[in-house]
């Protein structure tokens, strides 16, 4: 997933996007709200962890205005402010998970699969593709019933598909999924990344779509 992250402590910023990227999202991190509207507006992201308390402003407001413009992108709150009333306010203000500080970063991420799972239509971790066994909650393949190690990029553009059957994806948008602002990227990375997916799970895992992108192959997109 792409993530934008909120935080201003620094310590815990770099804790918690260390873990991230160990899980194979793509994160971004700012520290100010003002940033926070930038990256959105510059970047399409599925998730976003944000902190109530920042140096200008309080996040619930931050929420607020983000859902009164019609932007629907799914917001784990993450604070130090562990009152029921707080929480009712975070929720009611449009955030999808509340989680209190200090957490651990296992939960958090079991959470952020469990957001991802309910935003792609399907909360159930398991999914089969033809002779393919995806475990979302997991982050385990299995193909004719023997484990498929895939590396943390390649898990991540895997689950893009996955979470996505029916979707074509174009390569920015793909790339805009496993990179953030200040990565390099390659002009044949995708493919290079493609190429091995296909090379571990069959030829026809992901289907080209020439000029216009990819999308999980016919075996996947009609299981």
């Amino acid at each position: 997933m792409r993530i934008l992250l909120v935080e201003d402590d620094p310590i815990l910023g770099m804790a918690v996007r260390d873990q991230l990227v160990a899980d194979g999202h793509s994160a971004d991190w700012v520290t100010r709200l003002g940033e926070a509207a930038v990256a959105l507006h510059a970047a399409a992201f599925e998730l976003v962890l944000l902190d109530l308390m920042l140096p200008d402003g309080r996040g619930t407001d931050f929420l607020r205005r983000l859902r009164s413009a019609g932007d629907v992108t799914p917001v784990m709150v993450l604070t130090a402010r562990d009152q029921i009333s707080d929480r009712i306010a975070a929720l009611d203000a449009g955030a999808d998970d509340y989680l209190v500080k200090p957490f651990d970063l296992f939960e958090l991420s079991a959470r952020i699969r469990a957001v991802g799972r309910r935003y792609a239509g399907n909360p159930n971790p398991l999914v089969t593709l033809g002779d393919i066994e995806v475990d979302l909650a997991a982050r385990s393949v299995r193909r004719a019933g023997r484990m498929v190690a895939l590396t943390a990029r390649e898990w991540s553009l895997f689950e893009a598909f996955v979470q996505r059957p029916h979707q074509l994806m174009s390569k920015p948008q793909l790339e805009e999924r496993l990179y953030s602002f200040d990565a390099e990227v390659e002009s044949n990375t995708i493919e290079v990344y493609i190429a091995r997916l296909r090379k571990k799970l069959g030829t026809d895992v992901i289907e080209t779509v020439r000029g216009m992108g990819y999308r999980l192959g016919t075996r996947g997109a009609g299981a």
